[in-house]
């Protein structure tokens, strides 16, 4: 790919300051001469400004987005890589006056941003909202015909001791991860096997999710950008359970070929969301080449994957994304 090949595409990159795997597809796209705006909307009015008009006449949103370093014009964005742009908030210290500036700012400027009158999208925000809740990928998932393992969802006590009864040996899985630390630091709750003999009347305060344990080989990452997908086989020393808390350093990662069937089911899995990219979770139970033995765990929407060996191929496929599609999906 030449540098000239995309020289006149404006993509737009909604991130936050420190994103390292923004950072490997924004060289991609600088490599193929696309003109590349990073911002974080979080940012509006700390050098970020916009105008944006529509009626008149007109059917669409005109006008132009300015950052520190450039201005362009709303319907000249071609694409928009949406990444993880920092949550909106305010350093307003009136906490009113805080929480009105945020909410206007996300449904006026966020909401703008949402439906640019010609980018496509990777992925839409909404998109990756409505594809970012645990019931709904597991319900997806088993109606397209992937292998998803027995999983409860639920409040109730006695619902979730039967459940372990049925199953034996039985796990417990966020939805989310925690939230933020008053430093700012991030946590997590890593998949974990639990004994129904812990269980108590404290399972009611809110929503869990427990799930049949696979009795599995390995793991295998799927990501899926467009119609390229890229598959790592995933195995840890000591064969831990989420091989997320295991030593990062001693993972050992190999090229997997995906089954033809479930190839397909993923594709069919992204358009029932409106995705173009996602970062697909399965537990290995055999032969790599069985079908069978691909078992569904989670399709993460917005996920990482800087860190795998073929992130440079992974990168490539997000600038093909960003610059050949010509309207919204």
């Amino acid at each position: 790919m030449t540098t000239t090949d995309h020289a006149g595409t404006v993509v737009l990159v909604l991130t936050c300051l420190e994103d390292i795997t923004a950072d490997l597809v924004i060289k991609v796209l600088h490599d193929r001469g696309a003109t590349v705006v990073r911002l974080d909307p979080t940012d509006l009015g700390q050098g970020v400004s916009f105008d944006s008009v529509i009626g008149g006449g007109s059917p669409t949103w005109s006008g132009n987005l300015r950052t520190p370093t450039r201005t362009i014009g709303l319907a000249d964005i071609d694409a928009v890589y949406y990444r993880r742009p920092s949550s909106w908030g305010s350093a307003h210290p009136d906490l009113r006056t805080a929480a009105f500036v945020t909410t206007e700012a996300r449904h006026g400027f966020g909401g703008l941003l949402h439906n640019l009158p010609r980018a496509v999208y990777v992925n839409h925000p909404c998109a990756v909202t409505r594809a970012d809740r645990k019931p709904g990928q597991l319900q997806t998932a088993a109606r397209i015909g992937l292998n998803v393992p027995p999983t409860l969802v639920t409040n109730d006590l006695n619902a979730a001791r039967t459940f372990a009864e049925k199953h034996g040996n039985v796990v417990y899985k966020p939805f989310r991860g925690l939230p933020q630390a008053e430093d700012g630091t991030a946590g997590a709750i890593w998949a974990q096997r639990v004994e129904p003999s812990t269980f108590d009347e404290s399972l009611s305060v809110t929503a869990h999710l427990f799930q049949a344990e696979v009795d599995k080989v390995a793991d295998a990452r799927v990501t899926a950008v467009g119609n390229q997908l890229f598959a790592s086989c995933i195995t840890t020393l000591e064969g831990a359970l989420d091989w997320r808390r295991a030593d990062w350093g001693e993972l050992s990662h190999a090229p997997v070929a995906v089954p033809a069937s479930i190839s397909s089911m993923l594709r069919r899995y992204l358009e029932a969301y409106g995705l173009t990219f996602g970062c697909f979770d399965f537990a290995l139970t055999g032969p790599e080449e069985d079908p069978r033995s691909w078992v569904w765990l989670e399709c993460n929407p917005n996920g990482q994957w800087g860190w795998l060996p073929d992130s440079a191929g992974i990168a490539e496929a997000f600038a093909d994304s960003l610059t050949t599609q010509r309207t919204r999906p």
